[in-house]
């Protein structure tokens, strides 16, 4: 298998195809002097400045039940791009084996050269997954005139694009070859942002998007004694026993379960369905549908209440002196009242005096009429700026940066229905044309000058959500939000692992009574781009131990087990299990009964190992003793 790329999402694929699947892989990066990959180097410069502090303030401290660091490692780990090799390097799977090896090609450029140094013509998959769609799009399209045969998984930020070029792929695969490969386009973004906005409201430390199913994986204690330490929660599921002396469990059955004695055990759960979410606040519809009553302020509508009901009465009073018809009578006092119609010269006393007072009342409207005016022409500007904070928010996310990912994950916050304050320096950044038309209330400035988090209402906030693309400067935000709130929630985007580490332990070391969750999108992209290249449907991987159980959709019709089993006889202990039953629209349904047949177009979720998930499809997975010859993994 081959991948492509310019960005950590290209080294940490890499790794979860070899440690993980056990694949052989050709990593093509660009030279080292491509300033491009700058930020590797100033993130670990960041990360030896910060290990000072974390050696003085956290030094020999561990987190509690041994819980994991950053990204869902112990936080030790070192950065999988800081390798300069040019051979075939062995990578370590999470099950503690040797994974497939991994070589890396330098090239400026994914180009017909590179890519044929890299074996595209006998490779199975190829991922593309530089930052750049451009070069993304034409680096596929010379794939595919290439090895037509090829498997190809393309991140694009631009969805509509992506939806054009799966087609255009596809179509282009099947002139002249019957055994074509197909397309699947990604976006980290989309992939991460789930997972991001999980960690923010719920502080679960692992979450899986099935469709409308949000899914959680965590650790438990033991059962006290006296219970059987079943499924017993609603919504619940057992994923794994932890060790006991003979490594840990996984997808253990009942009686396992019920043997499992003091292990603890590491649960699966559902954190909410999102099919329907709640309708937004009314002071957003408010700002959004824009009503009549918005444009005037309260006293300007009474003014024109009062003037209107004058006006009324005027021409009530006109009818009863002149005796004149009523709708004429009315007619008559819009004319006194623009001071349009002729003096009332020779006329009775109470026709010469309604005039002067429709005269008065004329002179009275005209401010109103400019004011109004004035208020409307308000009104509209301000429905195309930004709005601020209203007063007396509280319990909101501040979301600093509105980048791609920001832009993903405000979205999400507001189909949630929960309240955000966003913070952004660039008013061109990408999510900013998306926070106006939402109504979100933004901050433009500097997350890193004085006032610009205060102006948030970070200390009312509930969680802080640092998505920039500095660690330095989410690291700031952090620490200055945590002087002001020490119990604030927050949520950091950290791309250098060994940076991640430090600040992760320090920041529990300091506030271990506040929730500190620190985020790698590509760590969170990857097991998703690396199921797409392994022909299947990966939502997730949950790490347990030096295991790990993938989470995967799977289409009934074809495996023989589990087209027309139930529920109960598709499980098989320590190989795969059944979670959830859903179709390709609507919320999957969590863990089926037993006896619920599996009918051949039913879709279902399922909890597997690698070597079960590979049975269930029929695929073995490459034996990691094969020759380096043939088709490159």
């Amino acid at each position: 298998m081959i991948v492509c790329g310019d960005d950590g999402l290209a080294p940490r694929l890499a790794a979860e195809l070899s440690g993980v699947h056990g694949e052989r892989v050709v990593l093509v990066l660009p030279p080292a002097r491509d300033d491009r990959r700058r930020p590797v180097a100033v993130a670990g410069r960041a990360a030896a400045l910060f290990g000072r502090m974390t050696g003085a303030v956290g030094r020999g401290v561990n987190g509690p039940n041994g819980s994991s660091g950053p990204n869902g490692s112990s936080g030790a780990n070192r950065p999988t791009g800081s390798s300069r090799s040019t051979g075939p390097n062995r990578a370590t799977g999470p099950d503690g084996s040797s994974g497939g090896a991994v070589r890396v090609v330098e090239a400026a450029e994914p180009d017909d050269e590179a890519l044929t140094e890299a074996g595209v013509e006998r490779a199975v998959a190829l991922a593309l997954v530089h930052d750049d769609d451009e070069t993304n799009v034409n680096a596929a399209m010379r794939a595919r005139r290439l090895n037509p045969r090829l498997r190809l998984v393309i991140r694009l930020y631009n969805r509509r694009l992506g939806q054009y070029l799966e087609e255009l792929l596809d179509q282009a695969a099947l002139v002249g070859d019957a055994d074509a490969g197909t397309t699947t386009v990604l976006s980290d973004a989309d992939t991460a942002a789930p997972a991001l906005v999980a960690a923010a409201v719920t502080g679960t430390s692992k979450a899986i998007e099935a469709g409308d199913l949000l899914l959680r994986a965590v650790e438990r204690p033991a059962p006290p004694p006296g219970r059987d330490g079943g499924d017993a929660a609603p919504g619940t599921l057992t994923l794994a026993l932890l060790s006991d002396g003979d490594g840990p469990v996984l997808l253990p059955d009942e009686r396992q379960v019920a043997r499992a004695g003091r292990r603890g055990r590491v649960v699966l759960e559902t954190v909410r369905y999102a099919a329907a979410p709640p309708p937004p606040s009314s002071r957003f519809a408010a700002a959004r549908s824009l009503p009549l009553g918005s444009f005037f302020s309260p006293r300007l509508r009474w003014a024109l209440v009062g003037l209107a009901a004058a006006v009324c009465g005027l021409a009530v009073a006109s009818w009863l002196v002149t005796g004149e018809e009523p709708v004429h009578a009315a007619y008559l006092s819009l004319l006194d009242l623009f001071a349009i119609n002729d003096p009332a010269i020779g006329q009775p006393m109470g026709r010469q005096i309604l005039q002067l007072l429709s005269g008065l009342l004329g002179l009275l409207l005209l401010p109103l009429l400019v004011a109004a005016a004035l208020e409307g022409l308000g009104t509209f500007r301000s429905a195309s700026a930004l709005p601020r904070p209203p007063r007396g928010l509280s319990g909101h996310v501040v979301l600093l940066g509105l980048g791609k990912i920001g832009a993903r994950v405000l979205a999400r916050l507001r189909e949630l229905g929960i309240p955000v304050v966003c913070v952004e320096r660039d008013p061109q950044a990408r999510g900013v044309a998306l926070a106006r038309s939402l109504r979100v209330p933004t901050v433009i400035g500097d997350i890193t000058e004085e006032g610009v988090l205060e102006a948030a209402k970070i200390a009312d906030s509930r969680t802080l959500l640092a998505l920039t693309s500095s660690d330095i400067t989410n690291l700031e935000a952090v620490l200055y939000a945590r002087g002001v709130k020490p119990d604030l929630r927050v949520v950091m985007r950290l791309y250098d692992d060994r940076f991640a580490g430090a600040v992760y332990r320090t920041l529990r070391d300091s506030h271990p009574q506040a929730l500190t969750r620190s985020r790698s999108v590509s760590s969170l992209a990857a097991p998703a781009f690396a199921g797409a290249m392994m022909g299947r449907r990966i939502l997730g991987a949950v790490p347990v131990e030096r295991k790990v159980v993938l989470i995967a959709a799977v289409e009934v019709e074809g495996h023989a087990a589990l087209e027309g089993r139930t529920a109960g006889e598709a499980f098989r202990p320590g190989a795969w299990r059944v979670l959830a039953l859903g179709g390709p629209e609507g919320t999957p349904r969590w863990d089926p009964p037993p006896g619920h047949v599996l009918g051949p177009g039913a879709r279902v979720i399922v909890a597997a190992t690698r070597e079960g998930l590979a049975d269930l499809l029929g695929r073995r997975p490459r034996s990691r003793t094969d020759a380096d010859g043939g088709r490159t993994g």
